[in-house]
């Protein structure tokens, strides 16, 4: 494992400016650090989700997407390294149709809600949608790897079936939108 740090603070990003893990320094709005700095952001969300009550077999999937955000971050933190591969895409889909198997097939749209649990993984999705866009705006800018944005586009599929078992499993179920509810215009 690299250096440990023992003190948190450096001073060396009073200027703006932050290390990439190749030791160049850019700017701290830069596209990469928006890419990374979003992905991080994600990992905190599940964070938050894997504080609610869920089954056993739904915590370890995410627990390990976890750990490859944590090295998605790496990859996107260290210019031509790759820490995301097809295999973990691959596993993504699987887990996905396990747990897509049971659903019922999708006739509405569905708002973020059924449970606090459900509503959190809804916002884990919607973090995951941002940090793809993200990746791909660095894209335009830098060369990075496909998997980067293949791995973000499978979890916010991921993330939408687990909060549609979510709901169901809270007992609040999913909220459907309804477009009849829309307030028609007056003739």
């Amino acid at each position: 494992m690299g250096n440990r740090l023992s003190k948190i603070y450096t001073r060396t990003g009073d200027d703006g400016s932050t290390g990439l893990g190749d030791g160049s320094r850019v700017r701290k709005d830069s596209a990469r650090v928006n890419a990374y700095g979003t992905v991080d952001e994600l990992n905190s969300t599940i964070g938050m989700l894997l504080a609610q009550d869920m089954d056993e077999a739904m915590r370890e999937c995410l627990v390990q997407v976890q750990h490859d955000l944590f090295d998605l971050g790496g990859e996107l933190c260290i210019p031509g390294m790759a820490m995301v591969f097809d295999d973990d895409i691959t596993r993504l889909e699987n887990v996905l149709d396990s747990f897509n198997a049971d659903l019922p097939p999708l006739k509405d749209f569905i708002l973020p809600g059924g449970g606090m649990a459900a509503a959190t993984c809804h916002l884990a999705r919607t973090v995951c949608r941002r940090a793809e866009r993200e990746v791909v705006t660095l894209g335009q800018l830098e060369e990075i790897r496909p998997e980067a944005t293949r791995y973000l586009n499978r979890l916010s599929d991921l993330l939408f079936v687990l909060a549609r078992v979510l709901a169901r499993a809270s007992g609040h179920g999913e909220v459907l939108w309804q477009h009849e509810r829309r307030k028609k215009p007056k003739a």
